[in-house]
């Protein structure tokens, strides 16, 4: 495992969602109500759409260009289920937020 720093802590509270870049890598962090924050891969896998402008509700991330729905605890697609969003591995080490973009998790939406 490799982390990089993602974010300062203090940039992130509960209920919220951080949109951040690494390299060319898009990821949305996001701390569920009543949860931990959790980093995915900012792609939608309906078209690919980033979704670093979508809509957090504190329990779900809404794609904003085609409405798709996602559960913020797991990425697990809810509207249409059957797809789910690539989670990256988190920590908070100190005052930051570090992600692990080498993890060779092979969930990946379906379109």
């Amino acid at each position: 495992m490799s982390y990089q720093t993602l974010c300062k802590k203090s940039m992130l509270f509960p209920g919220e969602m951080l949109p951040c870049k690494l390299g060319s890598t898009e990821i949305v962090v996001l701390w569920p109500e009543r949860g931990r924050p959790r980093a995915f891969d900012a792609r939608c896998p309906h078209e690919d759409v980033s979704l670093l402008q979508g809509v957090f509700e504190g329990n779900t991330l809404i794609c904003s260009a085609h409405g798709w729905v996602f559960d913020s605890h797991s990425g697990e697609g809810l509207s249409p289920t059957g797809c789910e969003l690539r989670e990256y591995p988190i920590r908070v080490a100190g005052e930051h937020i570090e992600v692990d973009l080498d993890d060779e998790d092979e969930r990946t939406g379906q379109a």
